[in-house]
């Protein structure tokens, strides 16, 4: 049975709150093990991040069988893992030979009595992911609120009146991407179909399939048929239409007759004795059939036919069916694929708010946000201000936040009324729209920490990493706050030598 946190009891085992921690590095780790350490020494906010994580690990679970990954180390290491934009086998490395974060994960010794504790690669990939998006999001509000809880602790001390904390916050949309090719209908066509190949040969192990004697034969003529249709669509020439037309009919002939076999060993298959195997191996065939049925259909239709796929029919990676086709004017980026993510920050750079959007527009999220934001900030906050740009401008949604918040920057489109321009001539209005592009590098430092592009597969696995990266981001700056006012006296921080000369 899994637990909080257990230190281990070597003699020589570093107690977690004794690790030392470099506050004079400038790279993003340090800020971001000070963090955990804060978390993890500070009652109040250990409390509720462990009851938030058993609730997600152990509800519903009998406390029996083996003891699985402590929970502390399940949120160190994906912290870890979003923080420095790694992969799983460099955080492999990292967890078993970097000392600092050995200590944060509590199984740091030195090496007299014992080695200390290993982490399989394995065993890694089968912990983080048991953290879900709404649990990552309830511990980042937690993480932010005690990032408040500090900056009105100095505030404070430095002759402010106690009160609620003031909240001027700043919202943005950015794309993020997921980790496919650029497709186009041939390369998605010929997807389709090597999958479909892949799959009957993965069967064939266990099952003896009639018509694939030649299957690795049918893969490079397949393979060669659409390497022939897409170099003359690349290249174009002269007779550029009649050699693409000319091509395309030989490929989608292939293809043709690849769907033909295929359906005939889903039919040879429905005839055997199921297995969990078997039934796995059916339900990726017949996706993978219908995506080639599919694409089939699309080249037809747009290269052979001359006709406009309507964007409702088109999918843009077969192995990862929900994502966007997205353009937003940004420079050196005409398209990316993948979703739409708001993000909202506050004057001290934690992330707030975030969601990624499916299938909706700017314009669309201001009125749940302030739903959200002062459900979230109900007490003891004062929500003071929140600006957008342009792109979410709506009347209604304007008014709406008029309602929660003292001050609104959402400057209109297009030409606007005496009285609208007269607001945005204000001097508060003019200052909160100039300290908005603040949002924007709060952005780029999230992108930079790895919410750029996921790597993970699927739509939940897309949301989770993305809510995991916001939570690492948000750690990293409760971090640098602990740092910045030396609140842990195992800060180290190097003297500098010629200001003490």
């Amino acid at each position: 049975m899994r637990k909080r946190f257990e230190q281990h009891n070597q003699l020589d085992a570093d107690l977690i709150p004794d690790i030392e921690i470099d506050g004079k590095s400038r790279h993003s780790l340090p800020k971001l093990l000070a963090g955990l350490q804060y978390i993890f020494v500070t009652p109040t906010v250990n409390e509720a991040v462990f009851e938030v994580l058993e609730q997600k690990i152990l509800g519903g679970k009998q406390a029996t069988g083996r003891l699985g990954m402590s929970l502390w180390e399940i949120l160190v290491l994906g912290s870890i893992r979003l923080n420095l934009d790694y992969d799983y086998d460099s955080l492999y490395d990292l967890s078993n030979q970097h000392m600092a974060v050995r200590g944060i994960l509590g199984v740091h010794t030195r090496q007299v009595f014992s080695k200390g504790k290993y982490y399989p690669v394995q065993t890694i990939k089968d912990n983080i992911s048991l953290l879900d998006e709404a649990t990552l999001a309830q511990i980042s509000e937690l993480v932010v609120k005690a990032g408040h809880q500090l900056k009105k602790n100095e505030l404070e001390s430095a002759g402010q009146a106690p009160g609620d904390f003031e909240l001027s916050l700043k919202s943005d949309s950015y794309a993020v991407e997921s980790n496919i090719h650029f497709p186009t209908d041939l390369n998605l066509l010929f997807d389709s179909g090597r999958k479909c190949l892949d799959v009957i040969a993965a069967t064939m192990k266990g099952v003896d399939l009639s018509g694939w004697r030649k299957l690795k034969y049918l893969r490079r003529k397949f393979k060669r048929s659409y390497r022939s249709t897409a170099d003359i669509h690349h290249r174009k020439g002269s007779g550029y239409q009649e050699r693409l037309a000319e091509a395309t009919k030989a490929y989608l002939a292939e293809g043709e007759r690849l769907n033909e076999r295929v359906e005939k060993s889903l039919r040879e298959m429905e005839q055997l004795p199921l297995s969990i195997q078997l039934m796995a191996a059916m339900t990726s065939l017949t996706y993978y059939q219908g995506m080639l049925v599919k694409h089939l259909d699309l080249v037809d239709r747009r290269i052979l036919k001359g006709e406009k796929i309507p964007h409702q029919e088109k999918v843009f990676s077969i192995f990862e069916p929900h994502v966007e086709w997205i353009q937003k004017g940004k420079h050196g980026k005409k398209v990316e694929l993948g979703h739409n993510t708001l993000v909202t920050t506050d004057q001290y750079h934690f992330i707030v708010d975030h969601k990624v959007m499916i299938g909706q527009q700017d314009a669309h999220q201001p009125i749940e946000l302030s739903e959200r934001l002062s459900t979230r900030f109900a007490e003891n906050y004062a929500l003071k201000s929140i600006s957008f740009d342009r792109g979410f401008y709506s009347l209604l949604a304007k008014q709406n936040l008029q309602k929660t918040f003292a001050q609104v920057v959402m400057p209109k489109k297009g030409k606007k009324t005496a009285r609208q321009q007269e607001e945005e001539e204000d001097k508060t209005f003019v200052t909160l729209r100039k300290a908005h592009s603040a949002v924007e590098s709060n952005i780029n430092e999230l992108e930079h920490s790895g919410v750029n592009k996921v790597p993970d597969k699927g739509l939940t696995a897309f949301k989770k990493y993305v809510a995991l990266g916001v939570l690492a981001y948000n750690i990293k700056r409760l971090g640098a706050i602990v740092i910045e006012q030396n609140l842990l006296t195992t800060i180290t921080r190097p003297t500098n030598r010629r200001k003490a000369a």
